[in-house]
Order: C-alpha cells, then structure tokens, then sequence
C-alpha cells in the first residue's frame, strides 16, 4: 500500500467535492445568510442540532455567533440545542431520543427563528423532528445534509433552506458542511458589519 498516494487522493475526492458544492450550493447559501440575518435583526434567534460530528458542528457555529467569528462584533443569539446533558438526559430517559431536539425547539422557538438542522444522511429521527416541530411553530429551517437530503429534504417548504451537499461520503458531507457554516458566519458579519472586500 501506498500510503502518500492514499492521503493524496482525499485532497483530490475533497477538492471534487469543494468544486461540485460550489456549482450547485452557492445561490442557496446566498439565500441562507439573507434567512438567517433576517432572523437576527428582527430580534429573533437560531437554534441548531445534530447528532455526533453533526453535533460537534451545531455547537462550533452557534460558539462563533455568540462569541464572534472573524471580526469582533456584539453577539447574536443562537442555543445548540445537542449541549445540555440534563436536558438531553432527562428528555431521553422520559421521552426517548427521538424527542430531544422536538422538545427544545417548542420550548425556546419562536415564530421567525431559525432552526439550523445538520444530518449527513438527512434522516435522523430526532433532527427531523425538530424540523416538524419549527415548521408547526412558523420557523425557518436551514438544512444541512449529504446523501441526497433523506426525509429532512422532503419535509423542506418554501420558507426553508435546503443545503444538501452532493456527495455520498459522509466525511466529506462534514467537511463540505463546515465550509457552508464558516461561509453563514462571514456572510451574516459582511451584512452586520460591511463587506471587507
């Protein structure tokens, strides 16, 4: 085995995947960032989930709305959803892990807010029915997904955002996804604060 010729080819299957969701995300992106400023001017707030890496990704976005992304700026209200383990511990044991976004989402969802809902496959039980509950509440849903959106991108309406990544190969979904969040945070800040290019 090759080994410099195996970690070569995943910048190469990266780079692919980099090129084909930027031919096919970068106009919906656009539409996300307007959602999503629309949401935080109006005095509204976005709530993200996801399971596992996806998890890991909700908090890194909402951590650089809070605190600030790449220039310093006041902070702008957004909860992950997947960080307090009393909340995800007493919903699951009493409710099951199928509700422990769902319950959150009618807990702190509003009318105008934005849910940011991350699932590679785009099938995840309790993602998706987040997604049930801030459509039911009049939210926006911001979805992020891979593997052709699952039933998350059939629960998609017009006052929502779908970003399916067009990859099967759920690192580069992730990796594919942290690009698009980073790209929401430099687009929401070029809106608050002024275009830097």
């Amino acid at each position: 085995m090759d080994m410099t010729s195996r970690m070569t080819s995943h910048f190469r299957d990266a780079m692919a995947a980099y090129e084909q969701s930027m031919n096919v995300l970068a106009e919906p992106l656009a539409i996300a960032v307007d959602v999503l400023f629309g949401a935080l001017a109006n005095n509204g707030k976005i709530l993200a989930c996801g399971n596992g890496g996806s998890a890991a990704d909700a908090q890194h976005f909402i951590a650089e709305l809070v605190g600030r992304f790449e220039r310093e700026r006041l902070p702008l209200a957004g909860i992950a959803l997947n960080t307090d383990t009393s909340i995800l511990t007493a919903v699951g044991n009493d409710y099951g892990f199928d509700e422990v976004f769902e319950r959150q989402v009618n807990a702190f969802g509003q009318a105008g807010d934005v849910l940011v809902a991350i699932s590679t496959s785009g099938n995840s039980p309790n993602v998706v029915r987040a997604m049930e509950a801030a459509s039911a509440r009049e939210m926006h849903v911001l979805a992020l997904t891979g593997k052709g959106g699952g039933v998350m991108g059939e629960l998609i309406t017009p006052m929502d955002v779908h970003l399916c990544v067009p990859s099967d190969r759920t690192m580069r979904i992730q990796e594919v996804h942290i690009l698009l969040l980073h790209a929401l945070c430099d687009g929401i800040d070029a809106l608050l604060l002024g275009d830097t290019e």
